[in-house]
């Protein structure tokens, strides 16, 4: 006997219900009203700026 091809299904999805990127998961959480604002947020101002003063840099 012959085996039945296997579906395709979807593109596979997080538990917000979007494919996983993240650009998808800022837009979802959003859209939901479950995002944070900078004044919620659980990083420090030192912690944020230390961040910042990395970006773009290369090892």
């Amino acid at each position: 006997p012959k085996k039945a091809a296997a579906k395709k299904s979807g593109p596979k999805t997080n538990k917000l219900g979007v494919k996983n990127s993240l650009v998808n998961n800022i837009n979802a959480k959003k859209k939901s009203g479950s995002s944070k604002s900078a004044k919620k947020s659980t990083v420090s101002r030192e912690s944020y700026n230390a961040m910042e003063d990395h970006w773009g840099r290369k090892k």
